[in-house]
């Protein structure tokens, strides 16, 4: 597939299923862009933008419907999420959409006040996630060659929860996006 092809193929799935909510008052695709969007202002680098737009993907792709946790499922989309995308970019980009729940437990683990400040649904899903990492778990996190960008991910994913807030649409990401993409991906790489 070209890069292209790709992100067409991205782009799709959102257009199909980006309309779901998942436990916030706003939409996957309203989600995917204010935390791609609160990264490219703060300047982040493309792959962290990237996968600021794609780390929810997961999400998109099972067959679990809307607001699985409020249901007590963890539906573990991180994970599911970052198999699809490892067949088409590389570790800097996918290894953040697989950490950014771990990159929340953490935070909860090292900053007390950012476990008050989660949203209802946020918290919710942290309970089904395994709660705030104990220390070994925060140290075995912290080994992790792309954790910094997982917290940086996880910041923009708190911010990116505003019904009002206006946004440059999925196209205005595709060239980023399309950079990005890799041929020949080992999935996990």
């Amino acid at each position: 597939m070209t890069p292209t092809d790709v992100v067409n193929e991205i782009f799709e799935t959102f257009r199909e299923r980006g309309h779901r909510h998942y436990g916030e008052n706003v939409t996957e695709q309203q989600h995917a862009l204010q935390c791609a969007t609160f990264a490219q202002a703060a300047g982040e680098p493309n792959h962290v933008v990237a996968a600021c737009v794609l780390h929810d993907y997961g999400h998109l792709v099972h067959d679990l419907g809307e607001d699985v946790a409020g249901h007590g499922i963890d539906a573990h989309h991180e994970d599911l999420g970052a198999h699809v995308l490892s067949e088409w970019f590389p570790a800097k980009v996918v290894d953040p959409v697989r950490l950014h729940v771990a990159a929340k437990r953490y935070l909860c683990w090292k900053e007390p006040a950012y476990l008050a400040g989660l949203s209802a649904a946020s918290y919710q899903s942290l309970m089904l996630q395994g709660g705030p990492m104990n220390d070994a778990e925060a140290s075995a996190f912290e080994s992790h060659p792309h954790y910094q960008s997982a917290v940086q991910l996880r910041r923009y994913d708190d911010m990116g929860k505003r019904p009002e807030m206006a946004t440059p649409g999925l196209e205005s990401f595709r060239p980023l996006l399309e950079s990005l993409v890799v041929t020949n991906v080992r999935p996990g790489l």
